[in-house]
């Protein structure tokens, strides 16, 4: 029968990682927020909404940082997470890719030609390349802007480092290779690496759980989608 007490460790960047929070806690366990990356708007040199087609969004914090002018613009985004908050933000014509930057790629073959217009990549700094080159491969002309960066913060949350020294940690949740590399580091900063073998880490993707296998774990499970309900499912 799992723990009353039982702590889960949420390393996303906010906003996202307070809603994760929000998720967890209904299913009885107790979140603890512990971002290791603090998100930052930069300035981008954006075109005009009416040269673009449509935009392209790996990830809700590209959404974020597009002003209302866009709102009329078609947004097709990597997963339901984004298009969900693209839908808040009031972005009017949003689809998902219900998937990764493959499932993306795919889902403008289908909804888009090549000669209908430009293309607007909005994703961060480092990110969203391979996706660019992938379409303009296809014909499509992209336009890729950085609109934030991911800076990594310098240490672990008190309270995540108080948990795992008492070892009541049940599970750590990971949305990102980058979150996974940056936890790493913190972890072994902190002298706590020990402190994870009885802990389960949770993956929303292959490339995060390469990165977490530098680590001892009790376990390091695969969410079956690349998505937060398949994350959250691994902990029921």
């Amino acid at each position: 029968m799992r723990p009353s007490n039982a702590t889960v460790l949420i390393t996303r960047p906010e906003p996202g990682a307070s809603e994760t929070a929000a998720r967890v806690a209904t299913l009885g366990l107790t979140p603890i927020l512990s971002p290791v990356l603090s998100i930052q708007p930069t300035t981008a040199n954006l075109p005009s909404p009416s040269a673009i087609a449509a935009v392209l969004a790996t990830s809700g914090n590209a959404v974020d940082a597009l002003s209302p002018d866009w709102h009329t613009t078609r947004l097709l985004t990597v997963g339901d997470a984004t298009a969900a908050r693209a839908r808040a933000a009031g972005f009017r014509d949003v689809v998902s890719a219900a998937g990764n930057a493959e499932a993306l790629a795919a889902l403008v073959g289908r909804k888009l030609v090549p000669d209908a217009g430009s293309l607007l990549l909005a994703s961060g700094l480092r990110q969203g390349q391979p996706l660019a080159i992938a379409l303009r491969h296809s014909g499509y002309r992209v336009i890729r802007r950085v609109l934030y960066v991911a800076r990594p913060v310098p240490d672990l949350a008190p309270a995540a480092i108080a948990a795992l020294h008492a070892g009541n940690v049940r599970a750590a949740l990971f949305f990102s290779a980058d979150t996974a590399q940056r936890f790493v580091r913190l972890v072994r900063r902190a002298g706590l690496a020990s402190g994870l073998a009885g802990v389960e880490a949770i993956s929303i993707s292959r490339s995060a759980a390469v990165a977490l296998g530098a680590l001892s774990w009790r376990d390091i499970r695969v969410a079956a989608r690349p998505n937060q309900d398949e994350m959250l499912a691994l902990l029921q």
